[in-house]
């Protein structure tokens, strides 16, 4: 989330961050945001009786901002078909896989426990089935020797405050387009992959300022 409302100030995106919201009171990323003079707001998943309720009072928070996107930026909640569907082609996430590897949680380890000499992130539309919506980009990261979890989510994490940043940037220059057969298109045909090659690497290990 950090990594998104700073990239949309430094590059001057045609659009803002109007609010975040979190899923805990506790969120560390709400106070940084109030810092910032963004509008937030919390709502405790375990204040509702079901998933059906805590997703509608969700549905609502949102609403009251008017976003044209939505964006999930560590929002480690399953949302409903009702809330996915009320937000279609408008709600974006990122999962720390190459998706459709790995879906669901625990992906490094699942990475790892499969041998795969590659692993990532992927921006996608959010859709009724978990992790499986049209992607936007991907980051790519090497697997290396003695890594661990915690080792592969760090470069893992570079890459993710790269693709997600970009991909937010297009949806906001009105740029990225699906198709009818469910693929996206971004108009400037960008690079979409980013590959780690160092802290500092950009898209295909090219450095960047």
């Amino acid at each position: 989330m950090q990594a998104l409302v700073e990239a949309c100030q430094r590059e001057q995106w045609p659009a803002r961050i109007v609010a975040v919201i979190a899923s805990r009171p506790d969120a560390a990323g709400l106070q940084w945001a109030e810092g910032q003079g963004i509008a937030t707001g919390a709502l405790y998943h375990k204040d509702f009786a079901s998933r059906e309720a805590f997703d509608a009072a969700l549905m609502a928070e949102v609403d009251r901002h008017q976003p044209d996107y939505v964006l999930l930026a560590g929002f480690m909640r399953v949302l409903t078909p009702g809330f996915v569907g009320h937000y279609a082609g408008r709600l974006v996430n990122i999962h720390p896989s190459l998706l459709p590897a790995f879906p669901g949680l625990h992906t490094h380890a699942q990475a790892l426990a499969t041998g795969v000499r590659a692993h990532g992130c992927t921006v996608h539309f959010v859709t009724p089935v978990l992790d499986h919506g049209p992607i936007i980009a991907q980051g790519c990261v090497p697997i290396l020797p003695g890594d661990t979890p915690e080792r592969l989510a760090e470069r893992v994490l570079d890459v993710e405050h790269r693709a997600f940043p970009a991909a937010a940037r297009w949806l906001a220059e009105g740029r990225v387009k699906l198709t009818a057969d469910h693929r996206v298109e971004v108009e400037g045909d960008p690079e979409r992959l980013f590959i780690w090659t160092g802290a500092q690497a950009g898209p295909h290990g090219k450095n960047h300022e």
